[in-house]
């Protein structure tokens, strides 16, 4: 069974980073992308980056271009997302997801809470 714990949330003032991390398990763990999305309160879950497994590079939400960035480790069957000038619209909680199949998302972290004060 794949098991993804996502870390790294935290409480910031806008203009502050974080950096969020993201670790999978199981022993047959292959994904086909990686990715994180949030959830902001009171709003439906929305895609935040996405990084093919295998190589290239990471795509994001327009609303995040340009401040956050994602990489891997393979070796560590691991996430990262860098998140600078955070601002109070990226509050929310973040969870890291892992797809096995083609166009899936079939597996999530349990989320890790993002809050920004301005």
């Amino acid at each position: 069974q794949v098991q993804l714990v996502d870390s790294g949330g935290g409480s910031v003032q806008a203009g502050d980073s974080l950096r969020l991390s993201c670790t999978a398990s199981g022993r047959t763990f292959s994904p086909v992308i990686m990715g994180w999305f949030r959830q902001p309160p009171g709003k439906e879950r929305e895609f935040v980056a996405g990084i093919r497994w295998g190589g290239g590079s990471a795509e994001y939400a327009d609303s995040v271009k340009g401040r956050f960035s994602m990489s891997r480790d393979i070796r560590k069957n691991a996430i990262y997302l860098q998140m600078n000038t955070l601002r109070p619209e990226d509050t929310a909680t973040y969870y890291c997801a892992a797809g096995v199949v083609k166009g899936s998302w079939n597996y999530w972290g349990r989320g890790t809470q993002v809050t920004v004060s301005s």
